[in-house]
Order: structure tokens, then sequence, then C-alpha cells
């Protein structure tokens, strides 16, 4: 039975979505595995997350520092190699700071670094069989990686459905953190950009990629979204030709966002974009290419060409408001 930990990424006193996720991932490693949460901060909103993450972690480690307030990998890094138990698996979040902090951890702890895994086949005896997607999710790759010796291991966000039914009671364990002096200082926030339509606060996102072709095409996605209620949203090749303002682009390299339903209009799916998809939206994904990464996590999944089923779905929407 592996000792699994998972780093508790969180904002303004509140856990990401991660969070639920990386116990999911935990289990699926060792359904009887000992599953700790990691929550590094300062001040009142440390306390909110722990009591939060309590909820559904057996047990929660409460790691204080002024400097924490504004994460610092090179920070955090050797103070987690030093208070987690060696040979042990350690679960990180794939983003900035979990890449920033995860591989160099690995080293420190001499075990194995597995990065970006939306599935686990779990554990036969020291060895854990762990699913990649390769060439923008149009290849599965197994990985059998031997973790006798530790592992330290980032997932994708978006990929373990959590379930956030609460009720661990679990308990908060007071960490004392020894803070390195290091080269790398905290500077300031820059607000993300935002336009004439903020996307962070939409319950209905109507989403355009690669399919729309042109940017005289992107009318019919206005004048769909519109009928739907709903506002648009893109993925990275679109701002990228200067047809939408960045501050409508979802990803990792634009907005976060967390809908109620999410139509991803000729989006492929590649996890840059998912990453930036968070809670758990209805989502209604149309595309070409019956293997796009995208129909994996789509709860509606329909194969053809957005240029012809957008115009029906608004002469159809037309039809039912009468």
């Amino acid at each position: 039975m592996a000792d699994i930990f998972a780093y508790i990424v969180h904002k303004g006193g509140k856990a990401d979505d991660s969070a639920i996720e990386l116990i999911t991932a935990a289990k699926k490693i060792d359904a009887g595995a000992s599953v700790t949460a990691i929550v590094c901060g300062a001040g009142a909103d440390l306390d909110a997350v722990c009591a939060e993450v309590a909820n559904t972690y057996p047990k929660v480690w409460k790691v204080a520092a002024d400097s924490f307030a504004n994460p610092n990998g090179e920070e955090i890094r050797p103070v987690l190699a030093s208070l987690i138990p060696a040979g042990s698996i350690v679960l990180f979040a794939n983003d900035s700071l979990g890449l920033d902090v995860a591989p160099g951890l690995s080293i420190k702890m001499d075990g194995v670094f597995l990065s970006d895994v939306i599935d686990f086949e779990g554990m036969d005896g020291a060895k854990l069989t762990a699913i990649r997607q390769e060439y923008s999710g149009q290849v599965y790759a197994k990985m059998d990686a031997d973790v006798s010796g530790g592992a330290v291991i980032t997932v994708r966000p978006g990929a373990f459905a959590g379930d956030e039914a609460g009720g661990a009671g679990g308990a908060i364990e007071d960490k004392a953190a020894d803070v390195p002096a290091v080269g790398r200082k905290y500077l300031e926030t820059v607000a993300a950009e935002v336009g004439d339509v903020d996307i962070t606060k939409s319950e209905v996102l109507l989403s355009i990629g690669r399919g729309i072709e042109s940017e005289d095409n992107l009318e019919a996605a206005f004048d769909l979204a519109k009928i739907m209620g709903a506002d648009v949203s893109c993925s990275r090749p679109i701002v990228d030709s200067k047809w939408l303002e960045h501050a409508r682009q979802v990803g990792t390299s634009g907005q976060t966002v967390k809908p109620k339903v999410y139509m991803a209009m000729g989006i492929s799916g590649a996890f840059q974009h998912l990453g930036g998809l968070k809670g758990n939206p209805f989502i209604v994904a149309v595309n070409k290419n019956p293997k796009a990464p995208i129909f994996q996590v789509a709860d509606v999944g329909i194969v053809g060409d957005i240029l012809e089923i957008m115009p029906e779905m608004q002469e159809k929407l037309e039809e039912m408001k009468g």
C-alpha cells in the first residue's frame, strides 16, 4: 500500500477543482492508499482551504509561511522534499506551479517523474501503469514505472472526474516549514485582460476553433450564440489569427472558465485548451475528425462540419422559440 500525497492549489481561500481530481487519481493508483493533502499558504486563506479540503481528504498537512501567500516553486520544492517520506507518491495538477515544482522534487526525492497523466491502471506490486496522450491526443501511450523508490506525478486537469460529496472529516496537522532563501522573488500579480465580455463569468459558452476556417464565418457563431443566450469564446488559433481578442481565449494560456454548458465547435480538444475548462460543465462537441480528443470528454459528440451544423442549429432554435 502506497503513501500518496496531493499538493493542493488554491486562490482566495478556495481550493482549485484539481483538489477533488487528485484524490480521485490517487484512488485509481491504489484504492486502499492513505492519501494526504498538502496545503501551503498563509493567514486566513490557508485556514479556510485546509478546512475545505478536510471534507474530502482523510488527512491534511497545513504548511504555513508568510512567503507562501504567493506560491514560489523554488521555496516550495525544498520544503516538500524535507517533509514527504522517501518512497511516497506525490501528485500535482499539471499546471504552471506543478510543472515548476514536480520535476525538481522527483530528483530531490530520487523518485520516478511522470508528467501529464490522464489515467492509471493501478499498482501491480511496485509497478504502476500510467496513461498519457501523445501527438495532440491522437495516440494513447501506456507507461510502466517502478515506483518502489517513490514517484512524482503531474495529472492533467479535468482528466479525473471528482466526487464533491465530502464528509471525510480529515484531521488537519500543522507542519513546520523551514523556507530557504531563494533568488526568485514575487513582484506583483497582473490581472488577466478583460474584454467586452468576461467569459470567466459566463454560464453558457459557444467556443470556436480552427473549424470556423475563416474570419468571415464568425458571424454565424455569434448569431447562434445570441439565440442560445451564450457568450462566444475560442481556442488559441483564433486569437493567433487575430480574429478575436485574447480575453475570449479558453486554455492554459488564456482564460479559465467554469460554465454550466460548453459547446466546443471545431475544437480538437488539446490539453492546453481543456486545461482552462473547470468545474463539471455539460460539454457538446462538434468536429469533423471522429478521433478528435474533445470527444473523450464530451457529453454529446457530433461528427460533422460546424459550418453546416451551426446554421441548422440556429434554424431549429428559432423554430422552437416560435
